[in-house]
């Protein structure tokens, strides 16, 4: 009952946040109902009992930590990192240069990106940082402890309870060995102190400050409950805090100071001396209700833990046991642990799919396959570069040529040169179940092992046996390794549904398959088509609400930013932002057509009324907003309550219908295309990624023959070219040969190619009828051989030229091949399909 809006999802990113119960909103939202809070500053009945409040849920925090407040301090932040950010701050470092030994800035090299970064803020108080691998501490262990010197310079190192890359649990008793210099990250004179990242840890494991006493230890609450988010602590050890400074001095932090003349004394708390402002109070609040809710659902820390590891190592036992029928594994773990101990290894599982020759598959398309079963997992990196160089064998070079390539953290460029950038991640919390274990095991070996296409070159899949997958790195625990046997018979895999449903293995792109943004490189030597049959243009569509059906033409102007008004107007929800099919798959049910001769939309939908809209664009009047579309900053404006509210009754949720503003070209940021010759910046409407999308109908009829093979009623033609959502179809003699074209001209119209469209799971809507095909994707990925690519992106290059800009059905398409053509890599995180 407490987590009915996760009905048919599996939610596997438990790490990246925990899911909010309904319990926990109902009693905070109660609490506000029937008290009233003011702010903590003032002195009035309601600012006290505001001010009560958030003491005792101080009081509450350092007893789920099981320590006191003689023995820390909390202080709020906005979370996690806003808490190591003040520590890098107000540490109190002893610079290079002085008379005295300077202080070191240590870190574990298995670091989150917000450790790492406090390494700037100790460059610019000329304090030296020093990354420490995970075995360089191991092997430390084994020195004798360095003889005590009378030396008091201030050293700090910084390394995660738990990695939030792969789950590994590092030794709690670091803390002491390293404070006492038993263990030493690097050998010079001087203190040192610990700061613990506990942010990961403590959302499935309880934390004992009675007994391990690290210094700092920054935390986020969401982490733990799931709500609310922009909440964190930096719980302070009061043996240091005197000790930290602080230049900058907020509201409620000054017990006095002159505004005439610098004079400030500090307030006596080391809390209210550091929270700079009016807190969160209302979010502070309902920690309290988050704790209550956490006990009463869970019974403690210690009975999540035991909890999430179960399932996490069940998992784990699955999925490093599958094979292929040539014995190949199906996945590669990446871990420093044999999950044989919650002691040692959190609910954390990071792997990448592989193909029976050990190839790594694209996390993108792993991801993408994911969303289609509805589970959610997290890919990339985690925010770690550190752990998942160590893992992933990436080189410090790689880093930067990979950057050179144009890929970035949080990006979907998933393989370069063969290489994986980043992996796959999932994590369970208190809330997760052995049903979701099971899903997940389900969706790999559907996807995966399933019985083969006839004319997929894979062998059926007669049993998996098991055999554990081990990583080369260290591990910290001297345990054996497990070795579990599981056989599944193919008569198992047969009678199980969940596994069945799919017959075909998917096969993720390489990097090319996910260039997006892939244009063709200034250096490509073109050549003309010779000979062959004609390539004529078949149909043309445009949508003018972007997401909603097409809109059929036989010739159509062409303006400057692609078919004059496809996709000039959007549907948003009531943040402003913009529902496509993926969230909305009616939209496709409602039918948009454009009339130039009355200068109207008309807008139809089944049980509905039509509505108009004018062409004429009246944004002048109307107040002017800002959205984005794929990370594209664009200028719209709203077209009006009566539309909102046919949208919103059609849809059964609220939402608005706007467009863009006519002075969007002028005003906007504009796409700027490598390529393209006779233009460099380049006006585009609504759209993800182009002004054209073109599709082939050979290859449309290629990839029915697979399809028909994998569904018992194969689809129609037309029905597939309408999920394909094109804006131009051709008809060329041979299929994907459109791939290799460089440009193309249409009648007057000149377009340049600036690469293919890897899809997304829109192309699994039926356009007639909104529902959802999962095995059309599948089908197309198997199809293309490790990519989902389909059709081209254009853009259209104005000529000098005396014939008006009309696309007509029936014209004829020249190309212009490539030769040698290099493909660049997208320069967006975003992954782009036909909207």
């Amino acid at each position: 009952r407490n987590f009915i809006f996760i009905l048919g999802i599996t939610y596997l990113d438990h790490a990246g946040s925990a899911l909010y119960p309904e319990s926990l909103l109902k009693a905070f939202t109660d609490d506000l109902r029937n008290n009233v809070y003011g702010n903590p500053h003032s002195q009035n009945i309601s600012s006290k009992l505001t001010y009560d409040t958030i003491e005792h849920v101080r009081y509450r925090i350092l007893q789920h930590f099981h320590t006191t407040a003689e023995d820390y301090t909390i202080i709020f932040t906005s979370g996690c990192t806003a808490a190591l950010k003040l520590i890098a701050e107000s540490f109190p470092w002893i610079p290079e240069g002085t008379e005295q030994p300077s202080s070191r800035f240590c870190y574990l090299t298995d670091s989150h990106t917000s450790v790492v970064g406090m390494r700037g803020i100790t460059a610019s108080k000329n304090v030296l940082s020093v990354p420490v691998k995970p075995k360089e501490i191991l092997l430390a262990k084994s020195r004798l402890p360095a003889e005590e010197q009378n030396c008091s310079t201030p050293h700090l190192f910084s390394y995660p309870a738990q990695s939030n890359f792969s789950g590994t649990k590092y030794p709690l008793s670091w803390i002491q060995d390293i404070k006492s210099g038993k263990l030493r990250p690097i050998e010079i004179p001087g203190k040192w102190f610990v700061l613990l990242d506990a942010a990961s840890y403590v959302s499935s494991s309880p934390l004992d400050l009675g007994v391990h006493q690290a210094d700092f230890i920054p935390i986020s609450f969401y982490k733990i409950f799931g709500f609310p988010t922009g909440l964190g602590a930096l719980l302070v050890n009061n043996c240091i805090a005197p000790f930290l400074r602080k230049t900058y001095f907020g509201g409620g932090t000054a017990a006095a100071y002159l505004a005439g003349e610098d004079f400030y004394f500090p307030r006596k708390s080391i809390a209210e001396r550091f929270e700079d402002g009016t807190v969160s109070f209302l979010d502070i609040i309902a920690l309290k209700h988050g704790f209550d809710v956490l006990e009463k659902l869970t019974g403690g820390m210690e009975k999540i833990k035991q909890h999430t590891f179960a399932l996490a190592h069940y998992t784990y036992t699955v999925l490093s046991d599958l094979k292929y029928a040539n014995g190949a594994p199906v996945v590669r773990i990446y871990s420093d642990t044999d999950f044989s101990s919650p002691d040692v290894q959190g609910p954390i599982i990071n792997f990448n799919v592989l193909d029976e020759n050990g190839e790594v598959l694209g996390f993108s398309q792993v991801d993408k396959m994911a969303s289609l079963h509805n589970i959610h997992v997290r890919t990339g990196c985690f925010c770690n570069t550190g752990a998942c160089q160590m893992h992933l064998d990436i080189s410090n070079e790689d880093i930067q040529r990979n950057l050179q390539a144009g890929h970035i953290c949080g990006d979907n460029i998933d393989v370069v040169d063969g290489h994986p950038t980043g992996s796959v991640r999932i994590s369970f919390g208190y809330m997760s179940s052995f049903e979701d274990a099971q899903t997940f095991l389900n969706f790999i070996i559907a996807t995966r092992l399933s019985k083969s296409d006839s004319e997929i070159s894979f062998q059926p899949v007669t049993k998996l046996t098991t055999e554990s997958v081990t990583d080369e790195h260290p591990s910290f625990n001297n345990v054996d390794k497990l070795s579990p046997i599981l056989q599944i018979s193919d008569r198992e895999l047969m009678s199980n549904p969940s596994v069945t449903k799919t017959t075909i293995n998917w096969q993720p792109p390489e990097t090319e398959a996910e260039s997006i943004r892939a244009a063709v490189s200034e250096t490509t030597v073109p050549t003309c088509r010779k000979g062959g049959e004609p390539i004529t243009v078949a149909n043309i569509y445009l949508y003018p609400i972007k997401s909603c059906s097409a809109f059929e033409v036989t010739e159509w102007p062409v303006g400057n930013q692609g078919l004059l008004y496809d996709r000039n107007w959007m549907v948003v929800n009531q943040n402003g932002v913009c529902i496509t099919q993926k969230q909305e798959p009616r939209l496709c049910l409602i039918n948009p057509s454009i009339d130039l001769k009355q200068n109207i939309m008309v807008i139809q939908a089944e049980g509905m009324d039509p509505i108009s809209v004018s062409l004429e664009d009246s944004g002048k009047e109307a107040v002017i907003c800002e959205s984005k579309v794929c990370s594209h900053r664009v200028k719209t404006y709203d077209c009006g309550e009566k539309i909102a509210g046919w949208f919103s009754k059609f849809l059964g949720r609220p939402c608005h219908l706007i467009r863009q503003s006519s002075d969007m070209e002028s005003k906007s940021l504009q796409k700027n295309t490598k390529g393209l010759s006779s233009a460099t910046n380049i006006s585009l409407s609504l759209v993800n990624e182009a002004q054209y999308l073109l599709i082939n109908v050979a290859s449309i009829m290629q990839l029915k023959e697979h399809i028909s093979e994998r569904l018992e009623e194969p689809l129609e033609t037309e029905e597939l070219i309408q999920r394909f959502r094109a804006n131009i179809v051709v008809r060329a003699p041979e299929s994907f040969e459109e791939e290799e074209w460089a440009e193309i001209s249409i009648g007057a119209l000149r377009f340049q190619v600036v690469g293919p469209c890897s899809r997304c799971q829109i192309i699994c809507i039926d356009q007639q009828s909104g529902e959802r095909n999962k095995e059309i994707l599948q089908s197309l990925s198997a199809a293309r051989g490790r990519k989902t690519n389909f059709g081209i992106y254009l853009m259209n290059q104005p000529l000098h030229s005396s014939f008006s800009d009309v696309l007509s059905v029936g014209s004829q398409v020249l190309p212009v091949l490539k030769e040698n053509t290099e493909i660049q890599p997208p320069t967006s995180s975003e992954e782009k399909c036909s909207g």
